[in-house]
C-alpha cells in the first residue's frame, strides 16, 4: 500500500552553497533553468474522467540542477562503483559522471571503485583509481566497465569506514536491484553515524525490470543486438527442412527483451516470457501449435527469456549466485531437446538449433539511444547528490527524469504486464495465441 511519504527523498540538510552552473531561474530567457525544489511529477498520468476524483495523491520529485547546493564543490570528493552483471553503457555512465563532477561542478577528486562493492572493502586490496580526463576520454567506445564489477554484498560498516577514511562525500552506485539494496544499507549506516554522505543510484539492468524506471540503460542496445541474432536465426531456420531455431535471451523475471526483440525483428514465430506460463503437451500446448506452424511455413524461430518455463524443468535445487538470485535452469536446451523429441516421436524430420547470445549481447558498447540515456542519468545523479539528496535513484517517468526513493524502487520488481501494449505487440508480431494450455 503506497503512501505519500513513500515518495519523500531523504535530504542531508539545508543547501547553503550557490551552484556554479550559472543557470537561470527565469523561463523564456534562452538560458538553461534550475529545477525548483517544489516541482513534482505525478505517478499516474492517465486519469478516468468518469471517476469522482481525478486528483493524483502520489508525486515524484523532478530531477535536475538545483540553485543551491548542500556540498561545497571545493571540499567535496566523489566515487563511483559499478556492480552486478555487465550491461551496455556502464562506461558511458562513468565518463559522464566524471565530466559533470569535474568540469561543471569543479570537484577535483573523482575515484573509480574497482570490482563492485569489493573495492569498498580494504580486505580485498583493491585501491580505488583516481579518474582523469585521459583515463575516461575513450571509455564510452568500449563494452563492459573499465572499473570492473562483482556480485554480492559487503559489510556496510566496513564500507562506511572506508568512505569516511577516504573523505568521500558522494557515492554513485551503478547497478540493479541487488546493488540498490546495498546502497540503502550503506546509506542507513552513514545516517546512523550522522555522516555527510550522499548515496545516489543509477539504475542498471539490461532486463529493464526496476520499478519506476520506464527504461533502464542497456535495454535498447540489447534489443538491437538481439534483433541481429534473430535475423541470423531466421536464416538458419529457413535453410533446413523443417528448420527450428531456439534463441534464449536475457530476462530472469521480466520478458521485456524477448518481447521487444520479437517485435523489432518481425521474424519470430513464438516468444515465451516469465510472466506468461505455458504448457508444452496436449492439443492446446506449445508443441502442437509449433507442429502446425512448421507444417504451414516450413520453419520457425522461437525466442525464450531465460526465466520462462522454469516450472517445466527438473525440480532439484539449483542453488543461488553471489547476489542471492536462484540459479536458473536452461530453458533453451530443454526446449531444443523436447522439440526435437516431439518431431522424432511423430516420425517427422526437424532440424532444431539452439543459440544463446547473452554474454555477447551484454558486453557490447551502448548504441546511440542508450548513450544519450546514460549521459542524462549520470548528470541528473550528480545534480541530486550535490543538492544533498540521498538514498535515491534516478528514474525516467513519462520521459521526465525523477528522483525515486531507493527503498520504494526496490520494494518489488517491475514485470511486463500481459495486458500491456508491449505484450500485445509481441503477440501481433508472432501471430501466436495469448496462452498455450
Amino acid at each position: 500500500m503506497l503512501t505519500p511519504e513513500d515518495f519523500q527523498v531523504p535530504r542531508l540538510g539545508e543547501c547553503e552553497y550557490p551552484s556554479p552552473l550559472g543557470l537561470s531561474t527565469v523561463r523564456g530567457d534562452d538560458l538553461g533553468d534550475y529545477t525548483p525544489d517544489q516541482v513534482r511529477i505525478p505517478l499516474h498520468i492517465e486519469v478516468d474522467t468518469g471517476e469522482s476524483s481525478t486528483d493524483e495523491p502520489f508525486h515524484f520529485e523532478k530531477a535536475g540542477p538545483r540553485e543551491r547546493l548542500y556540498f561545497d564543490p571545493e571540499k567535496t570528493r566523489a566515487a563511483v562503483v559499478t556492480c552486478g552483471g555487465l550491461c551496455p553503457g556502464l562506461n558511458n555512465v562513468i565518463r559522464s559522471l566524471f565530466l559533470q563532477l569535474r568540469e561543471h561542478y569543479g570537484i577535483r577528486d573523482v575515484l573509480g571503485i574497482r570490482y563492485g562493492y569489493r573495492g569498498l572493502n580494504p580486505a580485498y586490496g583493491l585501491a580505488p583509481r583516481r579518474l582523469t580526463h585521459e583515463y575516461v576520454e575513450d571509455i564510452h567506445k568500449l563494452g563492459g566497465t573499465v572499473l570492473g564489477s562483482s556480485r554480492g554484498p559487503q559489510d556496510p560498516a566496513v564500507i562506511v569506514d572506508f568512505l569516511l577514511r577516504e573523505g568521500i562525500n558522494l557515492l554513485f552506485c551503478v547497478g540493479g536491484d541487488g546493488t540498490q539494496r546495498g546502497a540503502v544499507a550503506i546509506s542507513a549506516e552513514a545516517r546512523r553515524r550522522q555522516a555527510d554522505l550522499a548515496v545516489v543510484g543509477i539504475p542498471k539492468t539490461i532486463d529493464n525490470d526496476i520499478q519506476y524506471v520506464w527504461r533502464s540503460f542497456g535495454y535498447l542496445t540489447a534489443v538491437e543486438k538481439a534483433r541481429e541474432v534473430l535475423r541470423g536465426a531466421h536464416v538458419e531456420a529457413r535453410g533446413a527442412p523443417n528448420g527450428i531455431t531456439v534463441v534464449k535471451l536475457m530476462g530472469r523475471e521480466a520478458g521485456f527483451i524477448a518481447a521487444g526483440a520479437a517485435v523489432a525483428s518481425q521474424e519470430v514465430d513464438l516468444v515465451l516470457v516469465p510472466e506468461v506460463p505455458f504448457r508444452m503437451e496436449g492439443e492446446g500446448g506449445l508443441l502442437a501449435y509449433l507442429e502446425r506452424r512448421v507444417g504451414a511455413t516450413g520453419h520457425a524461430v522461437i525466442v525464450v527469456a531465460e526465466g520462462a518455463g522454469q516450472d517445466l524443468l527438473p525440480k532439484e535445487p539449483a542453488g543461488t549466485d553471489a547476489s542471492g538470485n536462484i540459479r536458473l535452469k536452461d530453458i533453451g536446451l530443454f526446449l531444443k531437446d523436447r522439440i526435437a523429441g516431439h518431431f522424432r516421436e511423430r516420425g517427422q524430420e526437424a532440424s532444431v538449433r539452439y543459440i544463446d547470445p547473452s554474454y555477447i549481447i551484454r558486453s557490447v558498447p551502448a548504441n546511440t539511444a542508450d548513450s544519450l540515456l546514460c549521459d542524462q542519468l549520470a548528470r541528473h545523479a550528480v545534480h541530486a547528490a550535490m543538492a544533498g539528496r540521498t538514498e535515491l535513484l534516478i528514474g525516467l517517468w513519462y520521459n521526465v527524469f525523477i528522483h525515486v526513493p531507493t527503498a520504494l524502487a526496490i520494494r518489488e520488481r517491475k514485470y511486463m504486464n500481459p495486458e500491456s501494449e508491449v505484450w500485445m505487440a509481441a503477440l501481433a508480431a508472432t501471430g501466436q495465441p495469448a496462452h498455450f494450455g
